[in-house]
């Protein structure tokens, strides 16, 4: 792994054994990947292995409700955004972006 990142010009980070709250974003989601994914499902090839991995990946993308989100699945997330930054620059709103507006 280490020739492969050298030769790729990828950096490695790794946490330090036992602390866990190094990447507290990464052990979130390797535990939902590994409950929800990896324990639920058999696998009885690569192939295999690499449809229902895809699958799970495009729910927890784009379909899943998230609590960060305040429950809301990204597309309806990304959708109130939109919404809210189309809302934000009413039709008669001049927008400069010269320094003397």
């Amino acid at each position: 792994m280490d020739r492969w990142a050298y030769g790729h010009r990828v950096e490695l980070d790794l946490s330090r054994p036992g602390k866990p709250t190094d990447n507290a974003k990464i052990e979130s989601i390797n535990g939902r990947f590994r409950a929800e994914c990896l324990d639920a499902h058999g696998f009885s090839s690569l192939a295999d292995a690499r449809r229902k991995i895809e699958a799970w990946r495009q729910y927890y993308n784009e379909t899943r409700p998230h609590s960060a989100l305040g429950w809301a699945t990204p597309a309806e997330f990304a959708h109130q955004t939109r919404l809210a930054a189309e809302s934000a620059v009413s039709p008669g709103t001049e927008i400069c972006n010269s320094h003397r507006c």
